[in-house]
């Protein structure tokens, strides 16, 4: 079946469908779509925090009908407030609320960094499944839209089962509970989103996924401080946040607005690591700081947070992410795996024990 074909039988099976007030659901303004790529189908209703509640049903109705023809890959209808309103101001999450979203999840903590491109969703990987080695059960959230990583790094493909509750359910890798939207659409489709369908789709992500019963949710943030990160903060109570910098100070400028944002949402620092912190020559063992050194930690004590240690960077820990092998997975009695779970052995610690006088872990050398 062509992606026109699965469109004509999309429309034929959402003609059949009501809104709230009884308008055909297909002529109502507040629909746009269905649009069809490569087998995966798309609807966003447009519409207000107030009034999204009474079209969950309509929502639930039209993905059951969109799954249900025959080659349709995956169906995804949005729910989206894309209004011309001021953006939203921050403010602290909503506890009450965000206890009945992720009811048996104990912990959930953002893994940050303000800025793209310092292996922020390498370090989230990594720091989970160094909880995972504490014996804890452990889930990891994509909540990079537009970027997402987790897919690669675990050697994830296909796609979510739906479960019995008509609720997803998070794919399995190396003992972690797994959901991105890079499940969710081809890899090479653009997700040219609006931040009100970010803010949806993330939202979703947390509340109708089957997590389960859960330790910790490691959330890999998106870079940045806008709609996602005002989304993970209101969506549920975050226990704390982990910052990942290069030591590079233009990598800790971001680092800095990140610390900002979580600290205005009452949300502490479990602490900061220095990533990159050097190259080692695999022809000579010379280390070079390639980005400089010992900037992020400098940045920690600065702003009295924990440092929890800096991580080279490794041809090792470069193929072991490409491959979908994390480094912990791959060699956890190695240098690399043993520093990310101390590191997560420590998070753990704060969670449980607060310990307000962390020492900061030692650069790994020689690695």
């Amino acid at each position: 079946m062509s992606d026109d074909q699965i469109l004509q039988a999309a429309r034929q099976v959402l003609s059949g469908l009501k809104m709230p007030d009884g308008s055909p659901f297909l002529d109502a303004s507040a629909v746009s779509g269905p649009v069809v790529l490569e087998g995966r189908v798309t609807v966003s209703i447009t519409t207000t925090s107030q009034a999204a509640i009474a079209l969950t049903d309509v929502r639930t109705q039209a993905e059951v009908a969109l799954r249900a023809i025959p080659l349709v890959q995956s169906a995804f209808v949005v729910l989206t407030n894309d209004q011309a309103t001021p953006p939203p101001r921050l403010v602290s999450p909503p506890k009450p609320a965000a206890a009945k979203v992720l009811p048996d999840v104990r912990h959930v903590i953002a893994v940050a960094s303000g800025k793209g491109g310092v292996g922020k969703s390498t370090t989230a990987v990594n720091l989970a499944l160094g909880l995972r080695a504490n014996g804890l059960k452990v889930g990891i959230l994509d909540a990079d839209i537009h970027g997402p990583s987790i897919p690669t790094l675990l050697a994830l493909h296909g796609q979510p089962r739906m479960g019995k509750d008509r609720r997803l359910l998070p794919m399995q890798s190396n003992g972690l509970s797994a959901m991105s939207m890079g499940m969710m659409v081809d890899a090479e489709t653009a997700m040219v989103w609006r931040g009100p369908m970010v803010m949806s789709a993330i939202t979703q992500m947390l509340a109708e996924v089957d997590w389960g019963v859960l330790d910790v949710l490691i959330v890999d943030m998106p870079p940045g401080t806008g709609d996602a990160q005002l989304a993970i903060a209101q969506g549920t109570t975050l226990s704390g946040a982990v910052i990942v910098s290069t030591p590079q100070d233009l990598a800790l400028i971001d680092a800095r607005r990140g610390i900002a944002m979580f600290r205005k949402v009452d949300v502490p620092i479990l602490g900061v690591i220095e990533n990159m912190a050097h190259f080692t020559c695999t022809q000579c063992g010379t280390q070079h700081a390639l980005f400089g050194t010992g900037g992020a930690q400098a940045e920690a004590q600065r702003l009295n947070v924990p440092f929890l240690g800096a991580i080279p960077l490794t041809m090792d820990l470069r193929v072991a992410s490409d491959s979908g092998q994390p480094i912990v997975a791959r060699d956890p009695d190695g240098p690399l795996g043993r520093l990310y779970i101390d590191m997560a052995t420590r998070i753990w610690s704060q969670l449980t024990k607060p310990q307000p006088d962390i020492k900061p872990t030692q650069t790994l050398q020689g690695a």
